[in-house]
């Protein structure tokens, strides 16, 4: 990344890095690290992870709700759906530094807000990663489409998962599951095992409707 480019997708984040390094580390995919050598961000995806995990549930736990409740949209919002919309909603995938950029997934695109909410909360702390992922994240919240759990409460303890097949280079993956539930069967394809399992799971439950003459 040119320092030339700093302003751009600092204005596209809302943040101001003050160690600019940080920031480059942030957009480093693994197969770039691997090419060329440097730090990729793959502990900033690590670190990520468990930030957002908190602070969404911070979030939510201010606006009230059951436990329950809470839990499904925690995980609804930290999923790869609404984190990929962000990406794209910013306009700062394109930023990616990758060995072979044709071959990001969606999963990578995803992965890149984990990663840029670890470098904003190293670089500035939690006020600064707080009010990033309340701006860019949270308006995506709904943005996703929880299959797996309204086949559960069609089917509770009665639905089957497998994974038939798994294609592409370990970066960008292509999971194939099937899902079994009350007599029927529906396969899903997905950049990751829970997108694919999502996927069977709304198929499933459109066949079930189509049945049903709906």
């Amino acid at each position: 990344m040119q320092r030339a480019d700093f302003s751009k997708i600092e204005e596209k984040l809302g943040y101001t890095f003050r160690d600019k390094g940080l920031l480059a580390t942030c957009f480093t995919h693994s197969s770039y690290a691997n090419a060329r050598g440097g730090a990729s961000n793959e502990r900033l995806e690590f670190l990520g992870d468990a930030l957002l995990g908190f602070l969404v549930a911070e979030e939510l736990y201010k606006a009230g709700g059951s436990e329950g409740k809470m839990t499904k949209l925690r995980i609804a919002t930290v999923s790869q759906k609404p984190l990929e919309a962000a990406v794209r909603a910013m306009g700062i995938g394109y930023v990616y530094f990758s060995g072979n950029e044709c071959n990001l997934g969606k999963k990578s695109i995803s992965s890149l807000f984990e990663a840029v909410t670890a470098g904003i909360y190293l670089d500035g702390g939690i006020d600064a990663a707080r009010i990033f992922v309340r701006e860019k994240l949270l308006p995506y919240a709904g943005n996703y489409d929880d299959g797996k759990s309204k086949l559960n409460e069609l089917f509770p303890h009665a639905v089957v998962y497998e994974e038939c097949a798994r294609s592409g280079q370990d970066h960008a993956p292509c999971f194939t599951v099937r899902v079994s539930a009350g007599g029927a069967s529906a396969e899903g394809i997905g950049a990751s095992k829970e997108e694919a399992e999502q996927a069977a799971a709304r198929a499933l439950l459109n066949l079930f409707k189509e049945n049903r003459g709906e």
